[in-house]
């Protein structure tokens, strides 16, 4: 499936009765922590960019802008991806999953549980990046090894060298996850 969806034609009958947009825009629509979202945006706007300026979710941190970091990460239709390297244009009819999503009634998601609890965080800058990593992590294997953690976490840098414990913490939520 390609990220970049073409626009697909009203059918035969019916009219597209659309509002008016700015030259240069892009409509935009999606579901974002269970709630609908929608905005005008530049075409050229990243997802990440759509989430921290447009929803004001800034949780979802910025680090290199390269996909090199991790610090992006969010699920996008139950995927983790990196935000700073989709376009939120490519997200219409998405549902988008950010850390500030995952609590539930004020109780922390498993995995963030773990983290608090294993200190799988010091600075915090990859704390985000890297939880929504690690559920899309358990989900993919559900008893991960040591080694497969640290594999699968290639893609997420901590500035603080926080990796034991991070690992430690992904070990623990997994079995919590499972039972």
């Amino acid at each position: 499936m390609s990220w970049f969806r073409k626009a697909q034609a009203p059918a035969a009958g019916t009219a597209a009765a659309a509002p008016p947009q700015e030259a240069g825009t892009a409509k935009v629509a999606m579901t974002v922590n269970g709630k609908a979202a929608a905005a005008d945006i530049d075409p050229r706007t990243l997802l990440v960019q759509f989430l921290r300026e447009n929803m004001r979710l800034t949780g979802t941190h910025v680090g290199c802008d390269t996909s090199q970091c991790g610090a992006c990460v969010v699920h996008l239709d139950g995927k983790a991806v990196k935000s700073c390297t989709v376009l939120a244009a490519s997200c219409d009819g998405s549902e988008v999953t950010t850390i500030e999503g995952l609590a539930v009634d004020g109780k922390l998601h498993p995995m963030q549980e773990a983290f608090r609890q294993h200190h799988g965080l010091q600075c915090g800058f990859c704390t985000p990046g890297m939880v929504m990593s690690a559920i899309d992590l358990v989900k993919n294997f559900p008893d991960p090894s040591e080694q497969q953690i640290r594999e699968q976490l290639d893609g997420n840098l901590c500035r603080c060298t926080g990796y034991h414990n991070i690992v430690k913490a992904i070990k623990a939520a997994s079995q919590t996850m499972r039972s």
